[in-house]
């Protein structure tokens, strides 16, 4: 089954209970006081999906706050749909394509590529290798002819080679 396929990509409840288990997996924390032990959920018609409320500081809040997703009315589920999208392609979505691909408005598309960048921009993650190295990948695959309806096994071969630079060229600094 594709990562796609999963409920959490297309309902809004399950994609709120999937964050919660990512954001939370000791259980609710209250992002106004710390608290763990008063939190309780709030049920009710007209109640949003997955509202809490702390007995400490009687404060409501969602798993939603403290996130790239905090004060937005696009549903979680696109959200999740945009950040797959934008992770695991090769050269990159466009807010156009996101426009496209999630039915929202261009406007829209443009604010989420916005803030997922600017999330994937704050993890501060050093480069594989350390500074001066370069790193190539590449993929084929091997086996017989490749088609959609053939029935050969093909076997994907990926590889990666790095190079550690003794001097810094003007091109890479």
């Amino acid at each position: 089954m594709s990562v796609l396929g999963k409920l959490y990509f297309y309902d809004e409840p399950a994609a709120f209970t999937k964050l919660e288990d990512i954001v939370w997996p000791s259980g609710p924390i209250c992002p106004h006081c710390g608290a763990t032990d008063r939190v309780y959920k709030i049920n009710g018609e007209s109640t949003r999906i997955g509202l809490k409320k702390c007995g400490h500081c009687r404060k409501q809040f969602t798993v939603k706050v403290g996130t790239v997703f905090e004060s937005s009315h696009v549903q979680l589920y696109k959200w999740f749909q945009a950040a797959y999208l934008m992770s695991c392609s090769k050269n990159g979505v466009s807010a156009y394509q996101l426009h496209h691909v999630l039915e929202v408005t261009y406007k829209t598309a443009r604010f989420m590529a916005r803030r997922l960048r600017e999330a994937m921009a704050m993890l501060g993650m050093e480069p594989m290798g350390g500074e001066v190295a370069i790193f190539e990948v590449d993929e084929t695959f091997i086996g017989s002819d490749y088609t959609v309806r053939s029935s050969h096994a093909v076997v994907a071969l990926c590889g990666i080679i790095g190079k550690r630079l003794t001097y810094m060229d003007s091109r890479w600094a």
